[in-house]
Formats: structure tokens, C-alpha cells, sequence
């Protein structure tokens, strides 16, 4: 065996804690991505009639439009998981740097790792998606209106389409994992864990500039969804992306304005608040990006998920006045994809914070034993990890909110055949359902965090 891989899997076991956060997201990917691309099986392991497979016929070509955008999710949430990686082994890459370890050599053992992580990860994807088939076939048969019976399919078109875009994503990201380490001096790698982040360009002037740049974007997306429902579906990829870029202007715009107030009130050195912002401030630049892709995702998948089921209701209430309306309507594909939209974006966003928060706490583990060693109370030490956690779960959701507000209103116009008190009442169990998960998520990191920096 080369040495190369050897200690690529020597690296994998030993630090199985990182690599089962980064293997846990990678096969999250995988799985939707298959279930995704083999959703018209499920619904053929069911028995359809002509009507239901000429709605069938019809969403193929809306579901293949559409994995592009999924593709390109998953592509950020990969390259995001592969920057986390890479932070959290930066000085043990170091380390073979100073022992006289070639680039070439280096850049072996990143690869390696990130092809055996990421094989291991596409193969428990795909299987997880397999065994999963009975549930995403019951969303589907909801959506479709198809009567659902257990049933597991396995679909090799599907699988061979999910290896293919994995390989690409994950070839992708080993790249630029590479790429960064390889470009860094070795000081760098070696105190890059523990060096804190700064924000760059964050004068005044340039200050004033993102906030004017961020009301901009933020008015041609919001005022795209009121006034131009079909311009902003139609150009869907580059409004999403302008969405994601106002926002992370908008927690740039927080993350350097409101530490500087805090320190001018006087509880700011009341208890460990002050410790506790030093700690957000010592990951505000990835923090930034993170809590922006969650944002998005987050204001996605409350879009989508509505959308899902006011479409879902809507196919039933045509089906009832006329049952040929059904394929003429064809509303079951966009049922499908917001539903399955919805739970994707959710799980992304889940992934997303998830990571952003097991390496602030890794990261910070010293400084909370430093603390611990001068004596800190440790009912104050547990406030401050909450404080943390809750403002990485907060920011992203009050925005998110934000987007909502706007985005269900695209969604009402494009709902017409649904009453407003059956869309009040869908649109509130979209968004408080994720609000509530997002609650329960915010109380698991806690105490995974609480683990990590307090024992």
C-alpha cells in the first residue's frame, strides 16, 4: 500500500470525530440526490393509470430542470464541508510540511482522504436513499394522489446519474481543498485553528457601500416576487443567488456594527458577555457565509414546502370538479419538487450549521479551559455557550422570516385555486413546523457544544 494512503487512512481513523460531521453531510447529499433523480420509480413500483402517468410523463422534464438546482445546493454545501475539514487539519498538514513532506505528497494525502471520505460517503448515500424508498415514495404518492403501498425500489439510472454528479461536486471540492492548502505557508496551516478571523473591507465608507448594495438587491428581489412573480421564476438561479449575497452583506453589515454599540453599554462587562462576543468574533468570517447559506436555505425550504402542499390541495380540489383536469393541470410536479425542495433545503441548512457549530466549539475548547482554570462560574460558562449557539440559530432564522414574509406572498399568487384561509393556515404550518425543528436543533447543538467546551 503507498504510504500516501496509508496515512490517508491512518488520518480518517484517528480523527473520526471531524470526518463522521463531514461523512454524516456528504451522505445526506448523496441520499437526496438519489432520491431525487429516482422519484419517478417509487411512483412506478405504485401501479399508475394512464392519467397519473401522463401527469408522470409530463414532471420528468420538470424534475430533470430542476436537478440542476439541487446539484448546485449541494455543490456549496460540499465545498463549504470540505473548507471545514481543511480548517480543523490545517496544522496537522503543517506538520508533515515541516518534516519535509513534498507538495506533491501533500496534496496526496488531501486528496486521499477526501476520495476515501467521500466514496464511503456516495455508497452510504445511495443505500440510505434505497432503504428510504418506502418514505419518499409515500410523499410522492401524497403529491401525485397515487394510492401508496409498501414498497422498496432501486433504481441503477438513478444511481449511475448520482454518482456522476457526486463525482463531479466531490472532485470539485478535493480540488479546492488542495489548491488551499498547498498555496498557504506553513506558520499559516499551523496556527490557522487557532488564529481568529477578521472581516475584510469594513471601513466606513466601504460599510456604507455594502448596506446601499444590500437594499439594492434586496429591493430587486423582494420587489421581483410582489410586482413580477413570473420574472423572478424565470430567472430563479440568479435572484436565489443575489437573495444569498444581500444576506450575507446584511450579517456583515451586524457582525461589524453591533460588537462595536455592545461595548459601549455597560453590561457588556456584566457575567461572560464580553467573552462570549470575543468568541463570536473570533469566527466572524466563515460565521458570516455559514449563517447566510443557512439563511436561504432555510427561506427556501418554508417557500417550497408551502408551495408543495397548497399545490397538493389545489390538484385535489381540480380533481374533484372534473377528474381529466388532473393531467391537464399537471400541479403534481410542482407539488413534488417544492415538498421535496423543502426537506432537502432543511436538511442543507441543518448540515450547514451543524458544522459551522462543532468547529467554533473544537476551536474554542482552550479558551474554555482557560477560563475554567481562573475560576469562572460554570452556570455563567453554560449561559455563554448558549449565547453563542443561540445567535448562530437566531440571525439566520429572523431573516429567513424576513424573506418568508415576501416569498409566500409569490407563493399566494401562484396558489390561486386555494382559499386564503386553507393557505393561511399551510403557509403557518410551513413556517412555524420549521421554526419548531429548527428549535430542536438549536437545543441538540447546545448540548453537543456544552459537551465539547465544557466536558
Amino acid at each position: 500500500m503507498p504510504v500516501t494512503l496509508r496515512l490517508a487512512l491512518g488520518n480518517v481513523s484517528r480523527s473520526v470525530r471531524d470526518y463522521s460531521v463531514y461523512f454524516a453531510t456528504l451522505a445526506f447529499a448523496a441520499c437526496l440526490l438519489y432520491s431525487f433523480n429516482a422519484s419517478g420509480d417509487y411512483l412506478m413500483a405504485m401501479g399508475l393509470n394512464e392519467a397519473q402517468l401522463a401527469v408522470l410523463g409530463k414532471s420528468r422534464d420538470i424534475l430533470g430542470a430542476f436537478s440542476t438546482f439541487v446539484v448546485l445546493v449541494f455543490a456549496v454545501l460540499v465545498a463549504y464541508a470540505s473548507r471545514f475539514i481543511v480548517r480543523r487539519r490545517a496544522a496537522e498538514f503543517g506538520l508533515y510540511g515541516l518534516l519535509g513532506m513534498r507538495a506533491t505528497q501533500l496534496a496526496g494525502i488531501v486528496a486521499a482522504e477526501g476520495v476515501l471520505v467521500g466514496v464511503a460517503a456516495l455508497a452510504a448515500g445511495v443505500a440510505l436513499g434505497a432503504l428510504a424508498s418506502p418514505a419518499f415514495g409515500a410523499v410522492a404518492a401524497f403529491v401525485f394522489g397515487v394510492p401508496w403501498r409498501l414498497a422498496w425500489s432501486f433504481s441503477p439510472d438513478a444511481a449511475l446519474a448520482t454518482c456522476g454528479w457526486f463525482a463531479g461536486i466531490e472532485g470539485a471540492a478535493v480540488l479546492l481543498s488542495v489548491v488551499d492548502v498547498l498555496r498557504r505557508p506553513l506558520v499559516d496551516l499551523i496556527e490557522r485553528s487557532r488564529a481568529p478571523e477578521r472581516l475584510v473591507l469594513t471601513g466606513r465608507g466601504v460599510t456604507r457601500a455594502q448596506a446601499a448594495l444590500a437594499a439594492v438587491l434586496l429591493a430587486v428581489v423582494w420587489g421581483s416576487c410582489v410586482v413580477q412573480p413570473g420574472l423572478f421564476i424565470f430567472l430563479i438561479l440568479p435572484m436565489g443567488w443575489m437573495a444569498y449575497v444581500a444576506t450575507s452583506l446584511v450579517f456583515r453589515l451586524v457582525a461589524s456594527r453591533v460588537p462595536a454599540r455592545m461595548r459601549r453599554r455597560e453590561r457588556y462587562w456584566e457575567g461572560l458577555r464580553a467573552f462570549a462576543l470575543r468568541q463570536l468574533e473570533g469566527h466572524v468570517s466563515t460565521s458570516c457565509q455559514a449563517l447566510s447559506c443557512t439563511c436561504v436555505l432555510l427561506s427556501c425550504a418554508v417557500c417550497m414546502v408551502c408551495a408543495g402542499l397548497a399545490f397538493s390541495v389545489g390538484q385535489r380540489a381540480a380533481g374533484a370538479v372534473d377528474p381529466g383536469a388532473l393531467a391537464e393541470a399537471s400541479l403534481a410536479p410542482i407539488g413534488y419538487v417544492g415538498i421535496f425542495y423543502g426537506e432537502s433545503f432543511l436538511v442543507a441548512a441543518a448540515a450547514v450549521l451543524a458544522l459551522q457549530q462543532v468547529s467554533q466549539a473544537a476551536d474554542g475548547r482552550r479558551a474554555y479551559a482557560t477560563l475554567a482554570e481562573l475560576g469562572a462560574d460554570p452556570k455563567e460558562m453554560r449561559a455563554a455557550v448558549r449565547s453563542q449557539v443561540g445567535a448562530a440559530f437566531a440571525l439566520p432564522a429572523a431573516m429567513a422570516v424576513a424573506h418568508d414574509l415576501v416569498g409566500l406572498l409569490l407563493v399566494r399568487q401562484l396558489a390561486m385555486g386555494v382559499s386564503d384561509g386553507v393557505f393561511a393556515a399551510i403557509a403557518a404550518l410551513s413556517l412555524g413546523g420549521t421554526l419548531a425543528l429548527l428549535g430542536l436543533y438549536y437545543l441538540l447543538c447546545v448540548r453537543e457544544c456544552r459537551r465539547v467546551l465544557l466536558g
